[in-house]
């Protein structure tokens, strides 16, 4: 038997590892093992996404990115972590997060020195440097420095909210966002403040929070000058000058510029009065209103 017929009949003969890597994309030039994986490869080029969610209509260019993606509805998350038993739906997920346990950042940024434990954390930080925004929206051409800020932004016009609450059904847009609402069924205010110990459901509400210590009103109306902690509050300012009043109630028609407004008003049609007096249990549709009656009880001046 010639050596060439021993190769061939040889069981686990490995490939020599120069030509492992045998199949090329002619677009960027990176090689793959498998004419497989190459395919899929190639369709980030062609922007051809054939595996379709059922539950959303959302589409991936594998299998695989489809079947992660359907634990975002089915709830499946597989890998666990054994310090504090956070579960994840991908294991590089888990991964990433076991370093929060270990400290490990192994991803540093040349600029700054800033440390990361994922390598596109620090991709997306060094933009900051380079002021790169590749990725535009094409509805409204908003730009963003990462493709998964892009996605979330993008459900503002398609509507999309595909992370649901469990306890009370309501939607959100990000998983993060349903974590901090969750919160809401749980009690639990992760985030104190050291100044006053007054604990908060999200980090960004304690940061607000702080500016109450600090004075620090950061967001300024270019029409009148005045100053806010927060840039919610200066866009609900913004429509006193501009007259918007987004909110609808959809019993009479009247509009109001906040939500909070409105959901005020639709007790004028429910009768809800969520606010009651534990002196003579009188009830009220507002805070506003309690505080207001409860003046009667003390003899305080209003």
């Amino acid at each position: 038997m010639s050596s060439m017929e021993e190769k061939k009949e040889t069981p686990g003969a490995q490939k020599p590892k120069g030509r492992e890597r045998r199949h090329s994309c002619q677009q960027c030039d990176k090689s793959f093992t498998t004419s497989g994986t190459l395919k899929s490869h190639l369709r980030i080029h062609t922007g051809e996404k054939p595996y379709s969610c059922e539950e959303c209509g959302t589409t991936f260019t594998t299998p695989g990115h489809l079947k992660i993606h359907q634990r975002i509805h089915t709830g499946e998350k597989p890998y666990s972590c054994e310090e504090c038993g956070t579960t994840f739906t991908q294991s590089g997920s888990l991964k990433s997060h076991q370093r929060i346990h270990t400290g490990e950042k192994p991803y540093s940024c040349e600029e700054c020195g800033t440390t990361f434990t994922q390598s596109g954390s620090l991709k997306s930080h060094q933009r900051i440097h380079t002021g790169e925004k590749s990725y535009s929206c094409e509805e409204c051409g908003t730009t963003f420095t990462t493709s998964g800020a892009l996605k979330t932004h993008q459900r503002i016009h398609t509507g999309e909210k595909p992370y649901s609450c469990e306890e009370c059904g309501k939607t959100f847009t990000t998983s993060s966002a349903l974590e901090s609402h969750k919160r809401i069924h749980t009690g639990e205010k992760p985030y104190s403040c050291e100044e006053c110990g007054k604990t908060f459901t999200q980090s960004s509400v304690l940061q607000s929070h702080h500016r109450i210590h600090t004075g620090e009103k950061p967001y300024w109306c270019e029409e009148c000058g005045k100053t806010f902690t927060t840039s919610s509050a200066l866009k609900t300012h913004l429509r006193v000058h501009s007259g918007e009043k987004p909110y609808w109630c959809e019993e009479c028609g009247k509009t109001f510029t906040t939500s909070s407004a409105l959901k005020t008003h639709l007790r004028v049609h429910s009768g809800e009065k969520p606010y009651w007096c534990e002196e003579c249990e009188r009830t009220f549709t507002t805070s506003g209103n309690l505080k207001t009656h409860l003046r009667v009880h003390s003899g305080e001046n209003p």
